[in-house]
C-alpha cells in the first residue's frame, strides 16, 4: 500500500509535446476572412472578456452607488480608471481599480484584482436591459472570509471562469505563494480558441504544406473530421465539467481527453434530466434524439456570430417540416408549425422552444434554454418532482390538467412510455430499492450514454462484487462516459478481479477514462501485480496526478488529496491537505472535523484543542465540531 501510494505521489514528467503552431491573434485572421470576422466581432464570444474602457464598460460608474445586506459600494471614474469603493458588512473598506469586463448582455460583470494575481468576479453586476446595478446572489449572507464571498476561491476568475473567456489561457498557479501568473494569447474567445493556433495556416497560404497532425489548412482543429469533434469543440466550454489540465486544451483535443463531464446528478439536473443548476448545454444535448441522429451545434447556430440561423420557429422547420431535410432522412415529415400540432392559437404556446426547450433563469436576469429537446411529460411531474413546462405558462392549472390535455391532443401513447426520470427519482431517495431498474437502464442500448452512465453512478452506493461482475462488459463500450462510470463500480470487485478488468482501460485512448480507472487502483496491493501491470498502473496514476496538480487552487482538490493520504495511511500528508482546504476556504464544513482528528493523531490533544478553537471561530455552529468539543472538553 505504501509503495503504491508513493508511486502515486511521485512527480512524473509530462511527455514531450509535439510541436504546435503559434497563436497569431484574431486581427490576423480578420484581415483575410472579413465576412466571418465581421460576424464574430459583434458576437458574445468576442465580448466574453474585454479590457475596460469607454467602449466596453456599459455600467454607470460615474458617482453611482449600490447597497445590499450591509455591504455598500460606490463607483467613480478618475481619469481613465474605473474605481469601486467597497464597504463590506464587517466595516472593512477597500477601493478597487477595474481590471476588465465580462460579457455584454443581458448583464455585464466586472473583475477586480485583489492581490497576488487574483482576479475576482464582483457580485454586483450591471443589468444591461434595465440600466441598473444588480446583486447576483441577493439571498446569500456572506462575510468577507467566506469561500463563497466574491473575494473567495469559488468566485476566482483565474480558476473558475477565465479559460472559457480567453484564447490560449494558462492560469499558472503557484501553490507555495497561492498566486497566479496567468497569461493568454488573447482575452475573449477569438478565432484561434476554436480553430487552434494560426501560424501554420498562415504558412499554408504561402504554399507550405501543414505538418502531420494538422488539418489540410494547417489547424489543430479539423471541423471536417465529423460531428463528434465539432460538438466536442463547442462542449469544452458549453458544459458542466472538470478540466483535466491547466487552462485551454489545444483546439481539436477530444473532449474526454480534456474533461470529465458532469453526469445527471442531484443539484445540477432534475431527476428527469431537465436543467436545474447552470450546466451549459452539452449534458442536456447528449440526452436528445437530435444528438443521436447527428445534429450538431452548427445546424442551428451560426459558427461565427453564435446567432440562430433563422428567426423563431424557422430554425426548427428547416428540418421539422413536410419537406424535411435530406441530411437527416430518419425525420418524421409533418407540419409542426401549425395549430394542429401545438394546439395554441397565439402567444408563447405557438413557439417550438416554449414546449421543447423550456427556460431557466440564471444570474437573476439570464434565461437559458434546455437543449435536451424533450417532449413535455406533465404526467411525470408528481413522480419526478421536475418542472412541467405546460404549467410554467398556465400557472392557474396543475400538471394533471396538462397531462389530460396532452392525452386528448395526442392519443397515441408512444410518448407516454416509462421514463428514466422515474427510476432516477426513486434512486435519489434510496438506490437499494431501485438496483434492478438502474441495472436495466445501464444495460439498455436504446438509452443515451449520459443516462446509462448516470444509472451506473447512482448504483455506486449499492455496489457489490456481483454487480461489478455483471457490468464489467461495459468497460469495453464505445462511449467514454459509460466506460468511466463502469470503472467506478469496479471498486466493489476483489482486488485481483479489479486489476484484470481495469488493465485495458488503464490504457484507454481517453484520459478521463484512464483517470476513472486509476482511482479504483489506489488500494490494490502492488504485490499482486506483475512488473508490466505495475507499469501500466503507474502511467494511469501519473495521468491522475497531473490532473490533480492542475487544480491545486481548488479547495475541493485538497479534500481529494486528503482522502488519498488517508487511504495510504499517511496522516501527516492528510493533515497538510485538510489544512490547505481551510486555508483556501475557512468555512468549509467537511474539512474542520477531519483536521481536528488528524492534528490529535499527529500532534496530541492540546494541539487538537487549539485547532478545534480555530475551527469554531470560523464555523461556530458546526455540529461535528461541537460534538468534538464535548468529547475533548468533558
Amino acid at each position: 500500500m505504501h509503495r503504491l501510494f508513493a508511486l502515486f505521489c511521485l512527480l512524473w514528467a509530462m511527455p514531450a509535446s509535439a510541436q504546435v503552431p503559434d497563436y497569431v491573434g484574431s486581427e490576423r485572421c480578420i484581415s483575410c476572412h472579413e465576412e466571418a470576422g465581421a460576424l464574430w466581432s459583434g458576437s458574445h464570444h468576442a465580448k466574453a472578456w474585454t479590457r475596460s474602457g469607454p467602449d466596453t464598460v456599459l455600467a454607470d460608474f460615474d458617482g453611482t452607488s449600490f447597497a445590499h445586506d450591509g455591504m455598500e459600494v460606490t463607483f467613480r471614474i478618475e481619469g481613465s480608471d474605473y474605481l469601486a469603493r467597497v464597504v463590506e458588512k464587517d466595516g472593512s473598506t477597500t477601493e478597487y481599480k477595474l481590471h476588465s469586463v465580462v460579457g455584454v448582455a443581458p448583464l455585464q460583470q466586472y473583475l477586480f484584482e485583489t492581490g497576488r494575481g487574483h482576479l475576482q468576479s464582483f457580485d454586483v453586476v450591471w443589468d444591461v436591459e434595465q440600466g441598473e446595478w444588480l446583486h447576483l446572489y441577493p439571498d446569500q449572507d456572506l462575510p468577507p472570509d467566506d469561500g463563497l464571498h466574491w473575494t473567495g476561491p469559488y468566485k476566482n476568475w483565474n480558476a473558475r471562469c477565465a479559460e472559457c473567456h480567453a484564447t490560449g489561457y494558462r492560469r499558472n498557479y503557484g501553490q507555495r505563494t497561492r498566486s497566479y501568473a496567468a497569461d493568454q494569447a488573447e482575452i475573449g474567445v477569438g478565432c484561434e480558441a476554436c480553430h487552434g493556433p494560426g501560424s501554420a495556416h498562415l504558412d499554408w497560404t504561402t504554399g507550405k504544406a501543414p505538418a502531420d497532425g494538422l488539418s489540410d489548412y494547417g489547424f489543430t482543429m479539423d471541423f471536417a473530421s465529423g460531428s463528434e469533434a465539432l460538438i466536442g469543440q463547442c462542449a469544452g466550454c458549453h458544459s458542466r465539467r472538470e478540466a483535466l489540465a491547466d487552462g485551454n486544451p489545444l483546439p481539436g483535443t477530444p473532449y474526454h481527453d480534456a474533461y470529465t463531464l458532469a453526469l445527471l446528478r442531484p443539484g445540477q439536473y432534475h431527476a428527469d434530466g431537465q436543467i436545474l443548476d447552470e450546466v451549459y448545454v452539452y449534458g442536456s444535448f447528449l440526452q436528445s434524439k437530435m444528438y443521436a441522429n447527428g445534429v450538431t451545434c452548427l445546424n442551428c447556430h451560426n459558427a461565427h456570430s453564435g446567432d440562430l440561423l433563422a428567426e423563431g420557429n424557422a430554425v426548427c422547420t428547416q428540418c421539422h417540416s413536410p419537406a424535411g431535410n435530406p441530411e437527416f432522412p430518419s425525420l418524421s415529415l409533418g407540419d409542426y408549425d401549425s395549430a394542429a400540432h401545438h394546439h395554441h392559437s397565439e402567444g408563447a404556446g405557438t413557439q417550438c422552444v416554449s414546449c421543447h426547450m423550456p427556460e431557466q433563469v440564471y444570474m437573476q436576469v439570464d434565461p437559458r434554454r434546455d437543449h435536451s429537446f424533450r417532449i413535455p411529460r406533465p404526467d411525470l411531474a408528481a413522480e419526478t418532482g421536475a418542472p412541467d413546462t405546460c404549467t410554467s405558462c398556465h400557472s392557474d392549472r396543475d400538471p394533471n390538467w396538462a397531462a389530460e390535455r396532452i392525452a386528448i391532443w395526442f392519443p397515441d401513447d408512444r410518448n407516454r412510455q416509462p421514463h428514466f426520470g422515474q427510476v432516477f427519482a426513486r434512486a435519489r431517495s434510496g438506490p437499494e430499492s431501485t438496483t434492478s431498474d438502474l441495472r436495466s437502464l445501464a444495460q439498455d442500448e436504446a438509452q443515451p450514454g449520459i443516462i446509462r452512465a448516470t444509472a451506473l453512478f447512482l448504483l455506486e452506493p449499492a455496489a457489490t462484487p456481483n454487480l461489478a461482475t455483471e457490468i464489467a462488459g461495459l468497460l469495453n463500450h464505445d462511449d467514454a462516459l459509460i466506460r468511466s462510470a463502469a470503472a467506478s463500480l469496479q471498486r466493489a470487485a476483489p482486488p485481483a478481479d479489479r486489476l484484470q478488468r481495469l488493465l485495458p482501460i488503464l490504457q484507454d485512448p481517453r484520459r478521463s477514462v484512464r483517470i476513472a480507472a486509476a482511482k479504483q487502483m489506489i488500494n490494490v496491493p502492488p504485490e499482486i501485480m506483475s512488473n508490466s501491470q505495475r507499469a501500466i498502473v503507474q502511467q494511469a496514476m501519473a495521468d491522475w496526478q497531473r490532473s490533480i496538480r492542475a487544480r491545486l487552487d481548488f479547495p475541493e482538490t485538497h479534500l481529494v488529496l486528503g482522502g488519498i493520504a488517508l487511504v495510504g495511511r499517511n496522516p501527516e500528508a492528510a493533515e497538510r491537505a485538510f489544512r490547505e482546504v481551510v486555508t483556501l476556504d475557512p468555512q468549509h464544513p467537511d474539512a474542520w472535523p477531519m483536521l481536528v482528528r488528524l492534528v490529535h493523531a499527529n500532534k496530541g490533544p492540546e494541539a487538537a484543542r487549539q485547532t478545534l478553537r480555530e475551527g469554531l471561530t470560523q464555523v461556530p455552529d458546526h455540529p461535528g465540531l461541537l460534538g468534538l468539543q464535548s468529547q475533548m472538553n468533558p
